[in-house]
């Protein structure tokens, strides 16, 4: 262990509004991990590790590789929405709120810290069917929301690994892109699969806030 892991008051700066994001050392990769859950994302300037474990729920790991900022999300669309109306009213525009919330506060976030749209590259993660009987599609649902959501804002898919039927966890190092997936074994699903349905069942009950393989 390095004397740097052994004394947080030397880890990266934590940039403000993201102090309550859960940080250990991963001793693997000599950096600070910080890890999201479900409806959260997180942002650095610095060489660290966001990391995080997705079902259904989907991930956007977006960078500007000039200023050396990046970020991740991770999110879900509500799974109970059974009626299907057009794209600007009713349940299903009332879900897509959550992911558009989602995706556009990563964005925004990295533009505030000087980044710059055209340079942003993006890679997508997760969307997976981990639970054969799944009725609501959710997971299909989130990879067909933020690849529509992605066209319409003109960011280019530079990486994914979407859909299946196993979770993944995902490290992501937004300061070189590179992201390290690892897909779980069938023994793992359950606690996957129990968090992301705790978090779903929150989201009709509050507002919308306004190894391994590489990807180099």
């Amino acid at each position: 262990m390095s004397a740097l892991s052994q004394n947080r008051d030397s880890w990266p700066v934590v940039l403000p509004g993201f102090e309550h994001i859960s940080r250990i050392w991963d001793s693997t990769q000599n950096l600070c991990a910080s890890r999201i859950l479900p409806g959260e994302y997180y942002v650095t300037s610095s060489d660290e590790i966001i990391t995080t474990v997705l079902g259904s729920c989907v991930s956007a790991c977006i960078r500007d590789p000039l200023s050396g900022v990046g970020g991740m999300n991770h999110f879900m669309l509500p799974g109970n929405t059974e009626k299907r109306m057009d794209k600007w009213g009713g349940d299903d525009c009332l879900a897509s709120r959550y992911g558009i919330a989602a995706m556009e506060m990563l964005i925004n976030d990295l533009l505030k810290l000087g980044s710059k749209k055209d340079r942003l590259e993006l890679k997508l993660f997760g969307g997976g069917k981990v639970l054969a009987m799944e009725v609501n599609n959710v997971g299909e649902r989130n990879v067909q929301f933020v690849r529509q959501f992605v066209k319409t804002e003109g960011i280019s898919i530079i990486a994914e690994d979407l859909g299946e039927s196993y979770p993944r966890k995902v490290n992501y190092f937004p300061k070189t892109g590179k992201v390290m997936i690892r897909r779980l074994r069938s023994l793992q699903n359950q606690a996957v699969l129990n968090q992301e349905k705790g978090y779903e069942s929150t989201l009709g009950k509050k507002q919308v806030p306004g190894e391994i393989d590489l990807f180099d």
